[in-house]
C-alpha cells in the first residue's frame, strides 16, 4: 500500500512540475488573421540573371503552397521565352505574427507536360489558369508569337491535373480575340461572362473588354468568328496600358501613363456602379523609377489582405526581369 501510494504521489508532482514549466505564452493565439506584410520582397528562388515575369498563380481560398507558372528566358540564355513552373508557399505565427514566403522551381509531371503544349520556338507571355464549375474543366491561355500575326491568344482545355492521367490537346487560337494585331494578356472575370486583354490594334496598347453572349458556352465563344472589342475607356490614357488582371471587383494592369514614378507602373481600378474607376497609381512602395509589369493580385481567407506577384527590372535583382512579392490592401 505504501508503495503505491508513493508511486501516486511522484506522479502527481512531476505532472504538476511539467504543469508549472509549461509557458503559456508559447501558446497563446495573440494573431487570429495573418497579414501579407507590406514590405516588397524578392522571390529569390524563382528569379534567375535572366527575364522572369508574367506569372499565373494557382487560385486557392485557403492554400499554403501554390503552383506558379511565369514566362521565362532562362533556358535559351535570354533569347525566346517559355513557360516555365514553381511553387510559392507562405506561412505565419499566430502567437508572433512572424510572416514568411518562399519560393523555388519544380518540375511536377502533369504541368511539364502541359506546358510541353504551349511552348514554341517563338515568344511565350502571359499564361493565366481558369477552371469553368459549369462543365467541371480547367482551361490554360497563353499569349504567343505566330508568324504574320504577332501576338496572339491560344487556349487549351483539359480535365483537372487531380485526375488520373488527363488528355491533353494541342492550344487553339482564341479566334474571337484575336486580329492582325497584337493581342495577350488574357483575364477573366470571376463569373467567367467577361474577358479583359490588351492589344495594340488601335496604336498603342490599350485594355479591351468583350462579353460572352448569353446561351454559349465558354468553348464555342473563344471558338467563334473575330468580334469587336470594347475599350476601356475610364482606364485607358495616352500612354501604353498592358497586363490586365482581375480579381473580383479589383482590376491591376501596366502603364507608362503620365504621373507615374518612371517607365512601366503598376495601378489599379474598382469596378463600381457597373463601370471601372479612374486607376490609382500603388504608390512607391511598389512602383520605382525602373518597370513593374504583369501584375496578379490573390487572396487567402485566413489574411485581412491581399497579396500582390509582379515584376521589375528594378536595381538589385539577380539581373533582367525579376518576381516579387507584397501585401496590398486595396479599398
Amino acid at each position: 500500500m505504501t508503495g503505491r501510494l508513493f508511486c501516486a504521489t511522484a506522479a502527481c508532482i512531476i505532472l504538476t512540475t511539467l504543469a508549472g514549466c509549461r509557458d503559456d505564452s508559447m501558446l497563446k493565439i495573440n494573431y487570429e488573421m495573418g497579414h501579407f506584410p507590406d514590405t516588397v520582397i524578392a522571390l529569390e528562388g524563382l528569379n534567375t540573371q535572366y527575364d522572369d515575369y508574367n506569372t499565373d498563380i494557382e487560385a486557392a481560398r485557403i492554400f499554403t503552397s501554390r503552383q506558379v507558372i511565369f514566362s521565362s528566358n532562362r533556358h535559351s540564355a535570354g533569347g525566346e521565352f517559355d513557360i516555365v513552373q514553381g511553387r510559392l508557399s507562405y506561412s505565419f505565427g499566430q502567437t508572433t505574427g512572424y510572416f514568411q514566403v518562399d519560393a523555388g522551381m519544380t518540375e511536377e509531371t502533369f504541368t511539364g507536360r502541359l506546358l510541353l503544349h504551349f511552348n514554341t520556338a517563338g515568344d511565350d507571355f502571359g499564361p493565366l489558369r481558369f477552371f469553368n464549375g459549369r462543365n467541371g474543366l480547367e482551361y490554360m491561355a497563353v499569349s504567343s508569337v505566330r508568324e504574320g500575326s504577332g501576338l496572339d491568344l491560344l487556349y487549351t482545355v483539359y480535365i483537372p491535373a487531380f485526375a488520373s492521367s488527363p488528355s491533353l490537346s494541342d492550344p487553339a487560337p482564341v479566334t474571337v480575340f484575336n486580329s492582325s494585331f497584337n493581342d495577350a494578356y488574357l483575364s477573366m472575370s470571376t463569373t467567367l461572362d467577361t474577358a479583359y486583354f490588351c492589344s495594340d490594334r488601335s496604336g498603342g496598347y490599350d485594355i479591351y473588354l468583350m462579353t460572352r453572349p448569353s446561351l454559349i458556352s465558354i468553348d464555342e465563344w473563344f471558338a467563334s468568328e473575330p468580334a469587336a472589342a470594347a475599350a476601356v475607356d475610364s482606364i485607358n490614357g495616352s500612354g501604353d496600358d498592358k497586363c490586365p488582371f482581375v480579381r473580383g471587383k479589383y482590376m491591376v494592369f501596366t502603364s507608362d501613363m503620365e504621373g507615374g514614378y518612371g517607365g512601366f507602373d503598376l495601378y489599379c481600378s474598382v469596378f463600381r456602379d457597373g463601370k471601372w474607376s479612374s486607376p490609382v497609381n500603388l504608390g512607391p512602395r511598389i512602383n520605382t523609377p525602373s518597370n513593374e509589369y504583369r501584375p496578379v493580385l490573390n487572396n487567402d481567407l485566413r489574411y485581412d489582405n491581399l497579396f500582390l506577384v509582379f515584376s521589375s527590372d528594378r536595381p538589385g535583382g539577380k539581373g533582367g526581369y525579376d518576381l516579387y512579392f507584397a501585401g496590398i490592401t486595396l479599398p
